[in-house]
């Protein structure tokens, strides 16, 4: 390969780097913290709020439309075993359909079951038998597995999500959870554009959070929750709890090199409410690649 090439090559690898980081997507979980640390997000921000198990969905439409008068756009997330009814999913569509929220999260969620939905595939059929008016559908994936779904069951899911997707006429993404190793999540891509799954990849990404701030987080959302996520992201809190801390560039850098090859369109940040952190790796992250 000429100089040139690999002068062109670098180029566009900074440039998609830049994107991705530019345009990220913030996740923010409903409680008290959030407020204080909205007031560091970049104006106009894409912010994806969780449905947390120790408050209802209503905490996350609320904060939702909070968001929204302040000029962000806000993308909910439903966690099926969250929603307590038939009914429930209608009110959910008329109060996003009031808010004029056009992309939305599915999920199936760690808080014991409250109604007739256990994953997402139910959850999604029920909410698009609804016909919302929305654009866009994100659901959630898993690299590095899932600790109670087999491996089989989880690629299933990921093209019955898509495939229901798809026949509702609308766009679709897939946001992965929390990832560390550029090989790792390559090779579950490769696989999954081999298997037919064509969404959108949006990169699980941790946000800079210091350790007493994500212990904080764990005591606010109480200790079987936090057992529970801890087993499901073991790995993931380790590497976040490691004394050097975490750089979200690690996994984005290496891989952006192949962001188009395997359809690499966003990130998805975990912030953990430590926006102010977060948003200061992600200026001095952009002016070094401008």
């Amino acid at each position: 390969m000429g100089s040139n090439q690999k002068s062109n090559n670098g180029r566009e690898r900074k440039s998609i780097q830049l994107r991705l980081i530019d345009e990220m997507t913030y996740e923010l979980i409903p409680l008290k913290n959030v407020h204080e640390q909205a007031e560091f997000l970049p104006q106009a921000s894409t912010i994806s709020i969780t449905c947390s198990p120790a408050k209802d969905i209503e905490a996350t439409l609320e904060l939702c439309e909070k968001f929204l008068s302040k000029g962000h756009n806000t993308i909910p997330h439903f966690a099926a075993r969250m929603v307590e009814s038939e009914e429930h999913v209608t009110r959910i569509v008329k109060r996003i359909e009031t808010l004029g929220i056009e992309t939305v999260f599915i999920i199936g969620g760690d808080a014991d079951q409250r109604g007739p939905f256990n994953d997402a595939p139910g959850l999604l059929n029920s909410f698009l038998d609804k016909n919302p008016t929305i654009k866009t559908i994100g659901i959630g994936s898993y690299p590095d597995g899932h600790p109670s779904i087999p491996p089989e069951a989880l690629s299933e899911a990921l093209i019955k999500k898509q495939e229901m997707i798809y026949e509702s006429n609308l766009n679709g993404y897939m946001a992965t959870q929390m990832c560390f190793e550029t090989e790792t999540i390559s090779d579950w891509l490769e696989n999954c554009r081999k298997s037919g799954v064509t969404l959108p990849c949006h990169l699980g990404v941790p946000g800079v959070v210091d350790m007493k701030k994500l212990i904080n987080i764990s005591l606010r959302l109480g200790v079987g929750i936090s057992t529970r996520y801890l087993k499901k992201n073991r790995k993931s809190v380790f590497k976040l709890l490691s004394p050097r801390g975490y750089n979200p560039n690690k996994l984005i850098a290496p891989i952006s090199s192949r962001a188009d090859e395997l359809n690499i369109s966003g990130v998805h940040c975990f912030t953990f409410n430590a926006i102010d952190s977060t948003v200061n790796w992600r200026t001095k992250a952009i002016s070094r690649l401008i």
